[in-house]
């Protein structure tokens, strides 16, 4: 077989503010592959299907001098993500043509590798419950992972806890959610649109406010005091949720969008309230937590979405020509829901 196209997206420079497309990533499709040909020297072949975009991925945007909790992209080098991929070819034997694989992919049309472990955090998929591929990149994957994780080891819910969730109506967020209202809380969420505002009411939000049209210091004065604080954000909604938190309130810190462009920054000036209400923070990256709880996890909640316990949304973007934007797009909160890239088709 003649060769193919073997696209792929270039960490190409290094921002200063917002990712610019075409600028700090750019699409190649000058590298070719043939898929039948190539040598796998005992390793296999995947064909990627689908790529995850995150908010965390501006944060590998930077010089790799600076020291970080993930390595930074490699200039000249496909940026990479998690991400299903269909076995085509394999001469590994653990390895089966037609298996699913989820891991860390470049971003690129076909990729060989000598085994799973190159793959981080590589899961063959059985997908018993028929989901899209797309689903295992959001609520049945990383950020699924994030939500479920970190509420089953922090939150310490009771029956009737008050949670205020940021950036309720992404992958996380909107996990946590309905975590929290299966717990029997009453969840207060923020999201910057009146579509996203419709999704938070859709899955169950008892307070769900746009904070660009109503301050989040009000609705947290009126609604909390709050148990518990779910902090996607930082900045401001950091700032009112310290000064609406319950005494021994619980503050599970999982992202801080606001300042990942150093454009929305706004410092908090009320830290003094973690100590004068007892306030627990609870810091912490998804792989920490991963041995501990990833097979309750996928025993659990892909079942739950099947059966319409968890639901989901998505903005599928189509081609790896469309990542700048699609990175652009979460960045700015402009995404409806779990981004995620279309590379190909089974």
């Amino acid at each position: 077989m003649a060769p193919v196209r073997n696209s792929r997206v270039i960490f190409n420079e290094i921002p200063s503010g917002y990712p610019e497309p075409g600028k700090t990533v750019v699409y190649d499709v000058s590298p070719k592959i043939d898929p039948y040909a190539v040598p796998l020297n005992g390793g296999f072949l995947v064909k990627i299907l689908v790529l995850s975009i995150d908010p965390y991925m501006r944060g590998r945007m930077r010089d790799p001098s600076i020291e970080s909790y993930q390595p930074a992209f490699p200039l000249g080098q496909p940026i990479d993500n998690f991400g299903v991929g269909l076995v085509v070819r394999s001469e590994n034997p653990a390895i089966k043509v037609g298996q699913h694989l989820y891991g860390f992919y470049d971003f690129q049309e076909y990729s060989v590798y000598r085994d799973l472990t190159e793959l981080r955090r590589a899961r063959v998929l059985d997908n018993e419950q028929t989901l899209p591929w797309s689903a295992y990149l959001g609520v049945c994957g990383m950020p699924g992972q994030t939500a479920f994780y970190a509420w089953n080891e922090f939150s310490r819910a009771k029956k009737g806890d008050v949670v205020f969730v940021t950036a309720g109506a992404g992958p996380v967020g909107s996990t946590v959610i309905q975590l929290a209202k299966q717990a029997g809380c009453k969840v207060i969420a923020s999201a910057g649109s009146e579509e996203k505002i419709a999704f938070l009411k859709s899955i169950g939000t008892d307070v769900a406010f746009n904070y660009k049209t109503e301050k989040t210091l009000d609705v947290l004065l009126r609604e909390g005091p709050i148990n518990i604080y779910w902090d996607n954000v930082g900045g401001e909604s950091l700032e009112a949720a310290l000064e609406a938190a319950a005494w021994h309130a619980r503050f599970i810190m999982c992202g801080m969008i606001s300042s990942y462009n150093s454009v929305d920054d706004h410092p908090v000036k009320n830290l003094s309230q973690i100590f004068a209400k007892s306030l627990t923070l609870h810091g912490f990256t998804v792989a920490v937590l991963h041995d501990k709880y990833v097979d309750r996890f996928y025993a659990e909640v892909p079942r739950m979405v099947a059966e319409g316990k968890i639901r989901f949304k998505e903005d599928v973007s189509r081609g790896l020509e469309s990542a700048g934007e699609a990175i652009l797009e979460v960045q700015k909160g402009r995404n409806k829901g779990k981004m995620v890239i279309l590379v190909a088709e089974e």
